[in-house]
């Protein structure tokens, strides 16, 4: 903590006169809330890997300049260890669709404008900001390859699958991991994958435009990995209609960035659906039964189901 508050003393040439601890999701870096006693704020970071903290320097210096809502990152630490960047307020859209969420009637017409704004941004980041980004920066892989894929496959099959009490034939199950690897890599892509899209990363200044946050492990990927993680995020709960209709208005969007087949494209997404999931359960495994964080270990029946 010291780092920062001297971080932020030679950035702004005075201390903050408040530090409040952000709740992190799955990552080890450490967000704190910095006041300056009159409104203004930054939020400072901790992390401990140098390489995923200068992949986010780098794209988020990239996504401004074209044109995406992203942090301002304002200081960096000489070891790049902390840093300092723009507040982007303190709502996510997964906070704002709450009621929706929890609501039995649903969710309300100015949640599906919400859903919308969120998804028709995301051929903006996967299609036209990749065509000037320089894949070179992202952490640890440049693009989606099959070791990637093997290796969430294997983060399902030992973080989650062998703490259950599911009994499986391991080398059938292998047989299968090795096909599937093989076909979703097969799917080779020039966009950008920001590979954990999803309404927590969504805030929601006072503007109500959705601005992204945490896409330092995105690179060169499908663009239907993030469609499925958005829409089948477990938690989120969205009805069968409106995850076609979302479906409908994100097609509609990236055919106005890129050419598309479309029939092949909405063929190829229970395959996506399956491996996001996997991978999710994987997670979920890792920090709840393992690490035994609350949120996670209570997110396994709604990814299950």
């Amino acid at each position: 903590m010291n780092r920062l508050y001297q971080l932020y003393l030679q950035y702004c040439g005075f201390l903050p006169t408040s530090c409040q601890k952000i709740a992190g999701g799955g990552s080890s870096r450490q967000y704190y809330r910095l006041s300056d006693g009159h409104g203004g704020t930054l939020i400072g970071a901790i992390g401990n890997s140098r390489e995923e903290n200068r992949t986010f320097f780098y794209l988020s210096r990239h996504f401004l300049s074209e044109g995406l809502r992203v942090p301002v990152i304002v200081a960096v630490s000489e070891d790049e260890l902390c840093y300092l960047q723009s507040d982007m307020g303190t709502t996510s859209l997964y906070e704002a669709l709450k009621q929706g969420r929890e609501s039995a009637t649903g969710y309300s017409n100015t949640d599906i404008q919400l859903l919308e704004k969120a998804i028709t941004l995301l051929p903006k980041i996967q299609v036209r900001a990749a065509k000037t980004l320089d894949f070179s920066h992202c952490y640890p892989k440049e693009s989606l390859d099959k070791e990637n894929v093997l290796f969430d496959l294997n983060y399902f099959k030992y973080c989650f699958l062998k703490t259950t009490d599911v009994d499986f034939n391991e080398s059938r199950l292998e047989d299968d991991l090795q096909t599937m690897a093989d076909t979703l890599q097969a799917a080779d892509s020039p966009h950008f994958m920001y590979r954990d899209f999803q309404a927590r990363n969504l805030m929601l200044p006072d503007d109500g435009e959705p601005a992204l946050i945490d896409y330092q492990g995105g690179r060169r990927g499908p663009v239907q990995y993030d469609l499925i993680s958005f829409l089948w995020q477990a938690s989120s709960h969205f009805p069968k209609n409106l995850r076609s209709h979302l479906i409908d208005v994100y097609i509609t969007a990236l055919k106005g960035e890129t050419d598309m087949d479309e029939a092949t494209f909405r063929e190829s997404l229970p395959r996506w659906v399956l491996f996001r999931t996997m991978q999710v359960l994987g997670a979920y495994g890792l920090r709840g039964r393992f690490q035994q964080k609350p949120y996670f270990l209570n997110s396994i029946p709604a990814a299950i189901g």
